[in-house]
């Protein structure tokens, strides 16, 4: 796998680190995992012009952010992972009254505060939110009857050939938890708009959806947020309390007591665990009630040869 390396050519005037078969472990919220092929964490937009086209065209490009809703497979990622950072992808700024400029790698909920700052609302569902802007624009994260999409002004974002690319609203082609944007498009950062309020009224929602998380949610765990998706009038969790999910749990890997729709590491879960409990879920609920619920967590990269989990665990 560490052949890759040579193949990107001359990378000296590449200022981000990268590595060889980097554990990602240690990068997502589930602690679980495999190693990417190759990881690079450019130092801003401009490093990672310069290295995508570097690339060979057959080697996969995947980005991750802050790891909250990834799930990444014992086999590893193949190919390059691109980290957007904080440091590299952490501003956010003002334009114009009711307009920020935020970078993808900000976590959702320092922009809630930026937001605070600015006196905007529109925001205050990022609070609750344990992800990164970047991830957000991608599946149209959202909470407390508020999307993404209903922010988003555009997105700017850098393409293969390490070409800037501004998409906006619309060229998302925003759904529930959904995009369709160009896939060789990793975005860099994006112009939201909010509304202006006063300050304690926006610091009083932000409260609000805090004490609602801090009750309702596993938020002190190994978790990967919200796994799976609200089917068109329906609770997730409510299907899976029905099917006798509460608290089931194969090796580590366990579904919260908590709030059914949250798996969580309780020790030292593999990414093997956490994936068939939750096929195992999916299955026992499509049983009870006829649903198949779709995953919100992102699965990525490769099983471990004879680890190989089933979708539905092959009832459907």
């Amino acid at each position: 796998m560490t052949a890759l390396l040579p193949r990107l050519g001359d990378t000296s005037h590449i200022r981000g680190p990268i590595e060889a078969e980097k554990s990602l472990k240690e990068l997502v919220w589930f602690r679980v995992g495999g190693a990417a092929e190759l990881l690079f964490q450019p130092a801003d937009e401009a490093d990672l012009q310069a290295f995508l086209p570097l690339v060979p065209a057959d080697v996969p490009i995947t980005v991750i952010g802050l790891g909250s809703n990834l799930l990444i497979r014992d086999g590893g990622l193949p190919g390059v992972v691109i980290r957007l950072s904080v440091r590299g992808f952490g501003g956010v700024a003002e334009e114009g009254e009711t307009r920020l400029r935020v970078g993808a790698g900000v976590p959702d909920k320092i922009l809630a505060a930026k937001a605070l700052d600015a006196g905007l609302s529109g925001f205050a569902f990022y609070h609750g939110i344990p992800g990164g802007i970047g991830g957000a624009l991608h599946m149209n994260a959202g909470a407390h009857g508020t999307d993404t999409s209903e922010r988003v002004v555009e997105v700017r974002g850098v393409n293969r050939k390490g070409e800037i690319v501004t998409l906006t609203r619309e060229a998302m082609g925003y759904s529930y938890r959904h995009s369709s944007a160009p896939g060789d498009v990793i975005f860099t950062s994006a112009l939201l708009e909010g509304i202006p309020e006063d300050r304690e009224a926006i610091r009083a929602n932000m409260e609000a959806v805090s004490e609602h998380r801090e009750k309702s949610q596993p938020v002190r765990s190994r978790t990967g947020g919200s796994t799976f998706k609200n089917p068109n009038g329906l609770s997730a969790w409510k299907l899976i309390d029905q099917a006798g999910c509460r608290g089931l749990r194969i090796g580590d890997a366990q579904v919260s007591e908590m709030h059914c729709n949250f798996l969580i590491n309780v020790d030292a879960a593999s990414g093997h665990d956490v994936e068939l409990l939750g096929e195992t879920v999916r299955a026992r609920v499509f049983k009870a009630s006829g649903v198949k619920l779709e995953w919100e967590i992102k699965r990525l990269g490769l099983f471990e040869a004879g680890r190989e989990v089933e979708p539905f665990l092959g009832q459907v």
